[in-house]
């Protein structure tokens, strides 16, 4: 916790949030010399893209305010073009403290500073009213696609609102998907069976070279066994598969450990993807980062959504590696490939993945609203 708050240098409270639970936390965690309550947005006299420069101090600053829009919504890869496993994010805050070289938030963040939405309750509301129009549908829900979901959690304890609100609702899953070892906040509220923590992990080597700021490998699966343990599922998301010399034989590595530590039947579900951004990320990546990155030197070419990606070949080399070295473990392994065309699923499943035994459940059609 300690080192949490030593990391945020100032902290802005808009005034309608004074009277929420995680402002009143935060006065309990923070010197007062840190906080400053507003009543318009700070330092945003530009509205245009970071420079690199402020991107880095944006991680050490913090605005909690109110959002006013729709928390709830239908993941990026529900798109023409792609096949997408029915997840639905839930944005509860935007940026996070972590740095990694590949973060596609420097694409589209014009915000110097963390954003933590105070009104929880109004996210749970929606969620509430779309649970009790659908009853009987099973929704995947994940917070982690503009935050890290448990990065600041120890400082929000969101995870313990959502974890009680997702007991209510047994055909509802709750995804918390992390680089941290945060754990310990929610450890002693019981899960119902229906909340997934979740874990993105590459090979140490990546981990030291792409991704500053983050939990090692080694913490990130204790962190994983102690959930476990406590009886919450678990995941994992090697995603982005990074290209390096020596990749197959780290990833290899990678796979064998999760399958050293875990049973399939003690994982929710594992994703494969390969590195990916928008074609606008390459200055801001190249500017922060140089170019030893693996990530910045990386050759990529256009697809057909828009985004930068591997050859088709390295990419499907990347899946089938794992995929071989997953089912020749046990064939019990639900993995799935993230935001990849049906090409790319067939070509790796000689099926389309709604009718493979293990993870069919995940493509099944939902309601669009």
């Amino acid at each position: 916790m300690d080192k949490l708050v030593q990391g945020i240098d100032r902290v802005y409270i808009h005034k309608s949030s004074l009277n929420s639970s995680v402002v009143e936390r935060f006065f309990r965690l923070f010197p007062r010399e840190k906080i400053e309550t507003i009543e318009d947005q700070p330092n945003t006299k530009s509205r245009g893209a970071l420079s690199a420069r402020e991107f880095d101090q944006s991680k050490r600053q913090v605005l909690i305010t109110e959002f006013q829009g729709q928390f709830f919504k239908q993941c990026p890869g529900f798109k023409p073009g792609l096949i997408c496993c029915n997840y639905f994010v839930l944005n509860l805050g935007l940026q996070c403290n972590m740095n990694c070289s590949y973060c596609y938030l420097q694409s589209y963040i014009n915000s110097p500073y963390m954003t933590i939405y105070s009104n929880i309750d109004a996210a749970i509301s929606q969620m509430r009213e779309l649970a009790e129009k659908y009853p009987d549908k099973a929704f995947r829900v994940g917070t982690g696609e503009t935050i890290d979901s448990l990065s600041l959690d120890p400082l929000t304890l969101y995870s313990r609102h959502l974890i009680s609100f997702f007991n209510e609702f047994p055909k509802w899953t709750l995804e918390l998907k992390t680089k941290s070892d945060h754990v310990d906040q929610f450890l002693d509220v019981n899960p119902a069976g229906n909340t997934v923590v979740s874990w993105s992990i590459n090979p140490q080597n990546i981990i030291t070279h792409e991704e500053h700021g983050t939990a090692s490998l080694e913490e990130r699966l204790s962190a994983a066994r102690k959930c476990r343990d406590k009886g919450y599922q678990v995941g994992f998301h090697i995603d982005p598969m990074i290209w390096h010399p020596g990749w197959k034989k780290n990833y290899s590595d990678l796979v064998n450990e999760v399958a050293k530590r875990f049973r399939p039947n003690e994982v929710a579900h594992i994703s494969l993807g390969a590195l990916r951004f928008v074609a606008e990320q390459k200055d801001i990546m190249r500017e922060r980062f140089g170019m030893k990155s693996f990530v910045t030197n990386a050759e990529m070419f256009p697809s057909k959504d828009g985004k930068l990606r591997y050859d088709g070949k390295l990419r499907a080399d990347m899946f089938d590696t794992l995929l071989t070295l997953f089912r020749e473990d046990s064939p019990e392994w639900k993995v799935l490939l993230c935001m990849e065309t049906p090409e790319t699923w067939i070509a790796r499943l000689d099926t389309n993945p709604r009718h493979v035994r293990e993870i069919r459940e995940f493509f099944q059609p939902l309601p669009r609203s």
